[in-house]
């Protein structure tokens, strides 16, 4: 044992080196942070852990999250010392060129999540563990390491009630009570028995140490393995800067490198000498399953729905996505206490062992859906889509963290009337829309939901399905196919004055104007823009090329960011006239035909519209 804490004591003194020299050469970063952590993760990296060092992706690996991400000099430095990143690349931290990013990205194989957004981490690792204990049946670990300050976040407590719910003894929590934050001492400074009393209040084993006692930090580590059905949390007590005398607990260091010269000469001559001979021997994770983690069957049944009935495209969502777990058992769900009205419940009723309920915590539903996304399943995570701005900094991060997931939003806009405008999701295209890569579906009949669930599945990438609480008449016969990128004509002909560009609700508003004016000896052509993102472009300038160069939008969202504005967009660079009709200022209470026509977007104010422009 004290060769082993010799070689791990060494190990420590090398990673913080390494941070030290690679933030120096950078001229920014977090050295402090880094070394208050640097012995925990000397533990984790050569003794805790089991992973193939030359196989990150790895099924059986055990699972490291820096929800910390400032420290990513540290966790760079640790896979240096196991031979995974020559020493010399250290010094490209934070260059444009470099994989070795200022908080680290998938861009870096063997980080698997995007972190830096404090709070995040341990939602990450929930989604992780999930996946190991009820879906992989794998006997992997996930250990998140946290900053002390981002304990101050919601989405850590969301995370750690249902990490105990789920008894996930296989997620590792530690906390680094360094005491220091950004521009102050964090809330409960070096306050360790507060850390495990609210942990323990969540259901957790905690366990409280010396964060630089190797005496203390691996019997904990053991004693958190041996959990049987509680996560563990460790508090360790560290001090930022550990090592370096003028660093060491020091206030206003935070995001500051040491400058080069004698201030980093005297930081190195503190720590002493770097040992690039120190041996270590990584436990090797079970050998790996030779069954086909990546199914990608999504192929289903077509939609079969009767003649003439009504149905809202929230259940068209529902029925498709029992349909594609039916196909493909990588397919999951989870959702926020809202299945009966996003109608994720078909999904639970069937596959009730890949449905998982997160409860009214966005963030963490958000977060754990990243989580198991990387580990292979292709999930689809449902709320209002109101609620789900409230996870926006996750969404955000999704995208940074490559993660392949699927998001659906249902009662949109204030088609879902009485509930009033705070059920209202109406920023939620916008939202999407800036979301590098994302694709933004909305469906405008059941049919059409349940082929744009299926083609969601098969994109590799986030996507984001936008449903109605309405029931709507069915659009399209069971064999239309959707795109991703399509759009569909539901009406023209060659004495089309204007052409209407509407989806989901507003479609069958475009219909009813359709049918009006056609009574009037007005033509209109009306086509369903289903996919919003990517963007029809060719058929929305064609369309205007017939159509007098004339194109209206209608959607039930705001005006910014939405339908519209994509349309915009698509023809920007032609001589097209593009009229929007979307809602403004804040709605209100009332039944849904009245707010449509409250707010401008009915099939009458359509209809005024059209009439407007043929009269100028």
């Amino acid at each position: 044992m004290e060769t082993l804490k010799n070689i791990l004591k060494q190990k420590a003194t090398n990673l913080r080196i390494h941070s030290i020299i690679s933030t120096s050469e950078a001229g920014s970063g977090h050295p402090t942070t880094c070394l208050s952590a640097a012995d925990i993760v000397s533990a984790l990296f050569f003794h805790a852990m089991r992973y193939d060092g030359n196989d990150a992706q790895n099924p059986n690996n055990d699972r490291f999250i820096l929800s910390k991400g400032h420290a990513a000099p540290l966790l760079y430095a640790a896979y240096a010392e196991v031979g995974i990143i020559p020493t010399e690349k250290l010094r490209t931290l934070r260059q444009i060129d470099s994989i070795l990013e200022g908080h680290p990205t998938p861009r870096f194989e063997w980080t698997e999540v995007a972190t830096g957004s404090l709070g995040q981490g341990l939602s990450l690792g929930l989604g992780m563990a999930l996946n190991g204990k009820y879906l992989d049946k794998s006997d992997y670990r996930v250990y998140v390491l946290l900053g002390d300050g981002e304990t101050a976040e919601g989405a850590v407590w969301e995370a750690a009630a249902l990490a105990s719910h789920y008894q996930l003894n296989n997620l590792i929590g530690i906390v680094d009570v360094n005491a220091l934050g950004q521009s102050q001492r964090t809330m409960y400074a070096f306050d360790v028995d507060t850390y495990c009393r609210r942990f323990e209040a969540f259901g957790w084993q905690t366990i409280g140490i010396d964060g630089h006692d190797f005496d203390e930090i691996l019997p904990a580590l053991a004693q958190a393995k041996a959990s049987t059905d509680k996560p563990t949390m460790i508090v360790a007590k560290t001090f930022k800067g550990k090592g370096v005398s003028f660093l060491e607990d020091a206030d206003n260091w935070h995001g500051k490198a040491v400058a080069k010269g004698e201030e980093l000469d005297k930081a190195l001559a503190e720590l002493g000498p770097l040992n690039v001979d120190v041996p270590i021997q990584i436990e090797s994770p079970d050998a790996v399953n030779t069954e086909d983690y990546l199914d990608t069957d999504t192929k289903c049944d077509p939609p079969d729905y009767p003649s003439g009935e009504d149905v809202a495209t929230r259940s068209g969502y529902g029925v498709g996505l029992a349909k594609l777990g039916g196909v493909n058992p990588n397919v999951v769900a989870l959702d926020g206490d809202t299945k009966n009205s996003t109608y994720a419940e078909q999904f639970m009723e069937l596959h009730p062992n890949r449905y998982f309920e997160m409860f009214i915590a966005e963030q963490n539903l958000v977060g754990a859906g990243i989580g198991l996304a990387k580990r292979g399943k292709i999930p689809f995570v449902s709320t209002f889509a109101a609620f789900l701005s409230r996870a926006y900094d996750q969404i955000r991060m999704s995208a940074i963290s490559q993660a392949n997931i699927k998001y659906a939003g249902s009662h949109c806009g204030v088609s879902i009337g009485e509930d009033g405008p705070s059920q209202m999701g109406l920023e939620d295209i916008a939202m999407f829309r800036a979301i590098p890569e994302a694709v933004v579906l909305y469906p405008s009949d059941a049919v059409s939901a349940e082929r744009l669930v299926a083609e969601a599945a098969s994109h590799q990438g986030i996507v984001y399905l936008r449903t109605s609480r309405p029931k709507t008449p069915i659009l399209y016969d069971a064999d239309e196919s959707f795109s991703i990128g399509g759009s569909k004509i539901v009406q023209q002909s060659n004495e089309d004055k204007v052409t209407v560009v509407a989806a989901g609700v507003t479609i069958h508003e475009a219909l009813k104007a359709y049918e009006t004016l056609q009574a009037e000896g007005i033509a209109i052509r009306v086509i369903d823009l289903y996919s919003i993102k990517p963007v029809d472009a060719e058929a929305l300038k064609t369309a205007a090329t017939e159509t007098n160069n004339t194109l209206i939008t209608v959607e039930d969202h705001y005006p910014e960011g939405g339908l519209g504005d994509a349309v915009l967009d698509a023809v920007a660079t032609e001589d097209i006239y593009v009229h929007k009709l979307a809602v403004t200022g804040v709605p209100r209470s009332g039944k849904p035909e009245e707010l449509l026509e409250y707010h401008g977007i009915s099939a009458d104010a359509i209809v005024q519209k059209v009439k407007d422009i043929i009269a100028r």
